[in-house]
């Protein structure tokens, strides 16, 4: 079996392989892809080159891991039948390249445990369980521990913002307010407030949530929280990190870092989509052919207009 895939062979350089696919092995699934997500974050830095040191990182490698689509073969134990939409969060199926992620391809070999079917109206917003799984576990700690304390601040109104407001807002618990600078991502807040930095002169935040994946912003977050309050790192830094002391002595400010995502999360963000607590609706932006995944790549770092770029394999299927 083969497979068409994106590579990035180094920093800024793309170009879709034919790659080939291993034999089908009990408990995996083949699975045609629909559609895969471009991560703005870490999928952004591994394109640039910025990425700090992790675990499976090196080039040439395949990216991805916001894919849906169709399961076409099944082993026989698992569980999920040919014709099934599922979610897929990666692949490490390729030899030859590195699959950090592994799922931006027209056809993949996966472990049926690590799929999630999806309902069948959500389409191509199944590539966002990925992001809204991240939001939700920097609040719930993915089901390992207490929840902890919902964001009041919200720094970033991209779609990993937009999700975490999204979600506290369905839970029942106060508007969060959400920074954003780019007068083209202030639109579409869906039951809390969007307002630039210097025109909310609050002060006393008991939790205040970092999106942005900016570093420099830590003295101004840290002093805009109440004393005793958290300031959550959870979007992915590519510098190291550092903060005034003295602010954050007198603040006696704490610092929690939010990770990736853990399957219960996925499965509790899937479940809030399908009974339809939480909406994906307005937050694919843009769409192209996976034959265009150069432009596509590059409308999703550059384009402040695109808050999700997803790219359809149908035509490499």
């Amino acid at each position: 079996m083969k497979s068409q895939a994106v590579v990035f062979n180094n920093p800024r350089s793309l170009s879709l392989q034919t790659l080939e696919l291993p034999e089908l092995q009990a408990g995996q699934l083949d699975v045609v892809v629909e559609y895969s997500g471009i991560s703005t974050g870490t999928e952004r830095m591994l394109w640039d080159g910025s990425m700090p040191p992790f675990p499976g990182m090196g080039y040439p490698l395949v990216p991805g891991y916001e894919t849906v689509g169709r399961v076409v073969r099944s082993a026989c134990d698992t569980g999920l039948q040919a014709g099934q939409r599922v979610f897929v969060p990666g692949a490490s199926c390729f030899t030859g390249v590195k699959s950090l992620f592994g799922g931006a391809a027209s056809r993949l070999v996966v472990t049926a445990q690590k799929v999630v079917p999806v309902a069948e109206h959500l389409g191509a917003q199944s590539v966002l369980l990925a992001l809204a799984a991240t939001a939700y576990h920097a609040v719930s700690g993915g089901g390992q521990q207490d929840p902890f304390a919902p964001p009041e601040l919200i720094i970033g109104h991209g779609v990993m913002g937009r999700l975490l407001a999204r979600l506290t807002v369905a839970a029942g618990l106060p508007a969060p307010t959400v920074w954003e600078t780019q007068v083209e991502r202030s639109a579409g807040a869906e039951g809390y407030s969007v307002v630039q930095p210097q025109d909310d002169p609050r002060r006393d935040y008991n939790t205040i949530y970092d999106v942005s994946g900016d570093g420099s912003l830590l003295n101004g977050l840290i002093q805009r929280l109440r004393p005793g309050g958290e300031l959550v790192l959870a979007g992915f830094y590519k510098q190291d990190l550092s903060f005034a002391y003295a602010p954050a002595f007198m603040r006696e400010a704490r610092m929690r870092i939010a990770a990736e995502w853990k399957r219960p999360d996925l499965l509790a963000v899937n479940e809030l989509v399908n009974t339809g607590r939480l909406s994906l609706d307005g937050l694919i932006t843009h769409t192209q052919p996976s034959t265009q995944a150069g432009s596509a790549y590059e409308t999703a770092f550059g384009d402040a207009s695109c808050l999700k770029m997803i790219l359809d394999w149908s035509a490499s299927s």
